[in-house]
């Protein structure tokens, strides 16, 4: 089948960059002239789509994927809580005492999953000032409104101890904000769900068993999404180097207590470090694997220029559809003003910095900016410069002409999209990006902002006359430290393309396509990031990165999914 989906892609090609195929079916990626990425922040799949009826979720979630242990192994009583919104005695009464660990404590939560949003209400000043960072989160009443809990640890090394071989019996145990990894949020109140649950909703499919490309945050995620590789960073300075422990741990948490000396950086263990804590198959060597910042502008203010991520040199796909004539761009929120692209669209930064004397020295006009930014590079308060992964490769240098041609604003994609009446202006590929305020991402923004950012994109497309030929991908670069009860592929006994970089957790991903056979189908076959490449390089005519997306199934497989029976008596749509 991929041979044949590969030969139509290259005649459309031929044919005009993109134009479908001559006698494509509905039910096939070759009918589909755009594809659309919207790649969102940070939930793992029973965080978010636990409750959508027919999938593979909380319901389905047993005891020995659920229950959570100790360092030691022994499961908890209770699950211990730091968010302040969430802790026993106060503001929660206890109904809880775990006096499993050397520092017994009180509770509120018994050791299971739990609805978020029954303790903070989307509604809820929990949110804190943009740019502004609340360890264990902001308590009600003192801060904006949102609903926002705290974040929770996301990184490379600790993802795999809380995974811990497909038991996934760990993630509290190896987390900064223990129990809140166990929290949920409930599906049906989600404005993603109540929108495809709407008359005249779009057909969409829901795939529950895709995983993260990539062990850890999004950093990493963002860079396999692209190029299905691990960055190298070669001879790092010593203070971005990761010391692990005997159990691959590069740090201690309120539960897990190191057993040798660690650090936790953005660079992989040594090999003959991780070989003499026994762990030499966790993935070591001169590797940037957690948040690093990129070789060009723009990159956090005052990071230091050794720390900086060498340029790197490897094909990515958006080399190889540049090579084969197709469009693509990658469309970011606030890219403009953090790129200093000084009147593009998404600008916002007026025409000169605030000093008498226009310089590169001088700071930002909008009140928004961060505050360290320098003109002309304006980035705003929430703008995550480790979420721009072609922004890491020497073909997109500032100055070059692929930089301007493809890295652009979120507001120029939303421009293109016109409405139903105008003509699809649409390149075949498009990669969206919301800016930190409507990601998603727990910490600075809360889950339904979000929700609401996406759901207006996608109005934004099915109201457009794109809509009759483009296969929209929402998915999140990964889980956000939260619990999901399906081992990854490469985890235990399970099965499936992996290596020794992942893939990590299993994340939500929702396709809206037409042709798909319901107005609501579910597709349980095995995905990962890197299925996003597989199903681009199908549609086109491309070689496969690596050995992963040359192994994973393409996202064509939603043609082939049907609805599911109700069994929680919800309506499918």
């Amino acid at each position: 089948m991929t041979s044949v989906l590969v030969a139509l892609a290259a005649c459309a090609v031929a044919a005009g960059g993109g134009s479908t195929a001559v006698g494509a079916t509905p039910h096939s990626l070759s009918a589909i002239d755009h594809v659309v990425v919207i790649y969102e922040e940070n939930h793992s799949f029973d965080n978010l789509y636990g409750g959508w009826e027919g999938v593979n979720g909380l319901a389905n979630a047993d005891a020995a994927h659920t229950t959570q242990v100790s360092q030691a192994g022994a499961p908890f009583s209770c699950l211990l809580q730091n968010d302040v919104n969430l802790t026993s005695p106060s503001p929660l009464a206890t109904t809880c005492n775990d006096s499993r660990t050397s520092s017994p404590f009180q509770s509120a939560f018994t050791n299971k999953p739990f609805a978020i949003d029954n303790y903070i209400a989307p509604t809820d000043t929990t949110c804190p000032a943009p740019g502004a960072f609340a360890a264990h989160g902001v308590a009600k009443g003192s801060g904006l409104a949102g609903g926002c809990t705290e974040d929770l640890v996301h990184r490379y090394y600790q993802e795999q101890y809380q995974l811990d071989g497909g038991k996934q019996d760990r993630y509290v145990t190896g987390s900064d904000v223990v129990g809140l990894s166990m929290g949920t949020y409930n599906t049906r109140s989600l404005p993603i769900y109540q929108y495809l649950h709407q008359d005249g909703h779009p057909h969409y499919a829901i795939a529950d068993n895709l995983f993260q490309g990539a062990f850890g945050g999004s950093f990493l995620n963002h860079q396999w999404l692209i190029a299905a590789a691990t960055p190298a960073f070669p001879n790092p300075p010593s203070g971005l180097r990761s010391v692990i422990d005997a159990n691959g741990m590069p740090a201690s948490s309120p539960l897990y207590a190191a057993t040798g000396p660690v650090a936790d950086k953005a660079v992989t263990a040594t090999c003959a470090q991780a070989t003499a804590a026994g762990k030499p198959d966790v993935g070591c060597g001169d590797y940037a694997v957690n948040t690093t910042q990129p070789p060009y502008q723009p990159y956090s203010p005052g990071t230091p220029a050794a720390n900086l991520l060498p340029p790197q040199h490897q094909t990515t796909i958006g080399d190889e559809l540049s090579s084969a004539g197709v469009g693509w761009a990658w469309y970011s929120g606030g890219w403009s003003n953090a790129d200093g692209d000084v009147g593009a669209p998404g600008w916002s930064n007026g025409t000169a910095p605030l000093a008498a004397n226009a310089s590169s020295s001088a700071p930002c006009p909008n009140p928004g900016a961060n505050p360290k930014a320098m003109w002309p590079n304006c980035a705003d308060k929430l703008f995550q410069f480790h979420h721009q992964p072609f922004s890491y490769f020497a073909n997109y240098a500032p100055g070059t002409s692929a930089r301007a041609a493809h890295l652009r604003d979120e507001a120029e994609f939303q421009s293109l999209l016109g409405d139903s009446a105008s003509s699809c202006q649409l390149k075949p590929v498009s990669f969206v990006k919301p800016i930190g305020a409507e990601n998603e991402h727990p910490g600075y923004t809360g889950e339904t902002q979000g929700s609401d950012h996406l759901v207006n994109l996608l109005k934004s497309i099915e109201g457009s006359s794109c809509a009759k030929n483009t296969m929209v991908v929402v998915t999140y670069d990964e889980f956000g430290g939260a619990w999901d009860h399906v081992p990854p592929p490469g985890q235990g006994a399970t099965a499936g393309p992996h290596d020794k970089w992942g893939p990590g957790t299993r994340i939500p991903a929702l396709i809206v396509s037409p042709g798909l056979r319901g107005d609501y189908v579910v597709d349980h076959t095995e995905h990962d990031t890197t299925s996003i490449l597989a199903t681009i390089e199908h549609r086109y005519g491309l070689a496969p990165l690596g050995s992963r997306d040359a192994a994973v199934p393409d996202l064509g497989s939603v043609f082939a999914a049907h609805s599911p029976s109700d069994e929680t008596g919800g309506s499918a749509g």
